[in-house]
């Protein structure tokens, strides 16, 4: 599972997940810079560790010893939830796990060194372990 090692502020404030805002699309990370193939998101999510590392899993099966993976995400905003049966009050509660904000457009991982119809598969079934939708790309 990914988290950070070390963080400035072990809580964030919470922000809004408003439609308008999330669906706004990235201005970085939205170029395939590494590999040959990508997957780009096409709608907006929080991406948990949990999740990236079950895509990660199903992209290594397929690259085995002759491919190379890049994973472009890190999940570094904490999320907080205080434990079942307490009353309200008593503060924040806390960090659970992390999440990356997602927005339309970021190339979330990478590929290369495996052939195109391989590659677009296993996209395709990494995909469906995220909670957003996704599209393949290709370098230009």
């Amino acid at each position: 599972m990914l988290f950070p090692k070390k963080v400035k502020h072990r809580k964030w404030q919470t922000g809004r997940k408003s439609p308008a805002k999330m669906a706004r699309p990235d201005t970085r990370g939205t170029t395939v810079s590494f590999g040959s193939h990508g997957m780009k998101a096409t709608t907006a999510s929080r991406i948990t560790s949990n999740q990236i590392e079950a895509a990660r899993k199903v992209l290594t099966r397929v690259t085995g010893k002759g491919g190379k993976l890049w994973i472009r995400i890190f999940p570094d905003r904490p999320i907080t939830q205080k434990a079942d049966g307490l009353k309200m009050g008593k503060g924040k509660g806390d960090p659970k796990h992390f999440v990356f904000e997602v927005h339309p457009g970021r190339v979330l991982f990478e590929l290369d060194g495996v052939e195109d119809a391989i590659a677009r598969d296993a996209m395709r079934r990494a995909g469906a372990k995220l909670p957003l939708k996704t599209s393949v790309v290709t370098r230009n």
